[in-house]
């Protein structure tokens, strides 16, 4: 992919989707559903949060296309539809790592 010559509308959607993973607690479901599908009370005790707030970035999450959900019965299950979310994550964590690394030796502790 060229980078350089991405549109206007192309950058929009790649900002709102590093919007979508600016909230923490949208990453925290994304790790509690890494491993298999959840329902929101598995969420909500997975997470800590309120079914309400859980809920909400439930839905911002299935309508940025990262995760969708199944019924059944009275259940609603969570799943990755995206499993290249998981990707980026690993960039970010692993760029993360070699930065605290840097700076834990500059300042002279062992990494």
């Amino acid at each position: 992919m060229n980078r350089s010559k991405l549109s206007e509308g192309a950058i929009d959607l790649i900002a709102a989707r590093f919007r979508v993973l600016g909230e923490p607690m949208r990453l925290k479901l994304l790790i509690a559903l890494e491993e298999r599908e959840r329902n929101v009370s598995d969420l909500v005790a997975a997470t800590g949060a309120t079914q309400a707030n859980v809920s909400r970035h439930l839905q911002t999450l299935t309508e940025a296309g990262i995760l969708a959900r199944r019924k059944e019965g009275l259940n609603v299950y969570y799943f990755i539809a995206d499993p290249g979310i998981f990707n980026l994550c690993e960039q970010v964590c692993g760029s993360l790592q070699k930065r605290l690394g840097a700076q834990a030796r500059a300042l002279g502790f062992s990494a």
